[in-house]
């Protein structure tokens, strides 16, 4: 065995001197201090310049103080790592404020009055009434299109992936790409000339969930697609090889291996449609009464009650839109919780 001495110039490249665990954090917050001092002392009075010019300082200082000690290849690795977590932070800073201000200003009205009665009887300019035909409305369009358009866009993904072969195949995948860019407004007017101005029928919550059905069948079609792509084709070989047939295999192997993946996606597209305005003005008007049949006469939704409150621009009225807002917003957090916890029970087990 070779017992000869490693160099010292050896061991000095193979073991640099390491930066401490908390030298990011140290780093970061004297960056927000030097950010805040200069902003100060140039005279800038937003917060927004501040940050901006301390996450600039943390990203400089973090590569020069990790070149100096830990070489220029860590310096850079650390330069990478720096920009992801500004990034996250910038991204995270309006979703946080947004929530907040949501929150403060929705939470002085909402109580079990506002939650359970309309504004039947009330001038937008008075104070109380509530939001129930609102929430009516939006929980029977958003069921009724997500019934509609939940099966058609998943049956769509499944030919897609395992049957979708040659122009057909090719002309439906740039037909969902088409209508995925859809304005939801074109959808609206695409639903009242047939259903309404042809066919004849009036406004109704159906006429509205069927545009939002437009909507989300492209959103649903393509998540489930790609769900569908990450199962591995060795599970539908296996499963072939044993003698099962071709429509079993997809029934009880592929959809329950990409479940969670699919009822992500078809909840992304109930949240994009639960806050569509222009379909549902266009299609079921708005109505201050309680209307629980979605098949005939006008109703009303969250997002369309948040815009007729709002414009009044009384006191009553904004807070009134500030708490249907907030309740909206509780409304597609907990579809998702729910769609999570779906798919986690219904995913297949991965332990022995």
């Amino acid at each position: 065995m070779d017992k000869r001495p490693v160099s010292p110039t050896l061991h000095a490249s193979l073991a640099h001197a390491r930066l401490p665990r908390w030298a990011p954090a140290a780093i970061a917050a004297g960056s927000v201090a030097a950010g805040i001092g200069i902003g100060l002392a140039a005279g800038w009075h937003s917060r927004v310049q501040w940050g901006m010019l301390a996450a600039l300082i943390f990203v400089l200082a973090t590569f020069t103080i990790t070149t100096k000690v830990e070489g220029s290849r860590q310096g850079k690795d650390r330069v990478a790592t720096s920009v992801v977590w500004v990034c996250f932070v910038l991204a995270l800073v309006p979703l946080l404020s947004l929530a907040w201000v949501t929150i403060s200003k929705g939470i002085k009205v909402i109580d079990g009055y506002f939650l359970s009665h309309s504004m039947s009887g009330l001038l937008d300019t008075d104070e109380g009434g509530g939001i129930y035909h609102a929430l009516l409305g939006t929980l029977e369009q958003v069921g009724i299109a997500t019934l509609i358009a939940a099966p058609i866009g998943l049956l769509t993904a499944v030919y897609l992936v395992e049957y979708g072969r040659g122009r057909l195949a090719k002309t439906v995948t740039f037909f969902v790409d088409v209508m995925t860019g859809i304005p939801s407004i074109v959808a609206g007017l695409f639903i009242l000339a047939t259903w309404n101005l042809m066919l004849g029928f009036g406004p109704s919550g159906f006429a509205g969930a069927l545009a939002l059905s437009i909507l989300m069948m492209p959103v649903v079609v393509r998540s489930t697609e790609e769900m569908l792509k990450l199962v591995p084709n060795e599970l539908r070989e296996a499963s072939l090889a044993l003698g099962v047939p071709k429509w079993r295999t997809i029934l009880k192997v592929v959809l329950p291996t990409a479940i969670g993946g699919i009822t992500t996606g078809v909840m992304l597209a109930v949240a994009r449609i639960t806050g569509e305005t222009a379909p549902v003005l266009l299609l079921v008007f708005g109505t201050k009464l309680i209307n629980p049949n979605p098949f005939e006469g006008a109703q009303s939704s969250l997002p369309l009650y948040v815009y007729e409150q709002y414009i009044v621009g009384t006191e009553a009225s904004v807070d009134r839109a500030w708490g249907a807002a907030l309740v909206l917003i509780a409304f597609v957090m907990i579809l998702n919780l729910v769609a999570r916890g779906i798919a986690r029970w219904k995913a297949p087990s991965t332990g022995r």
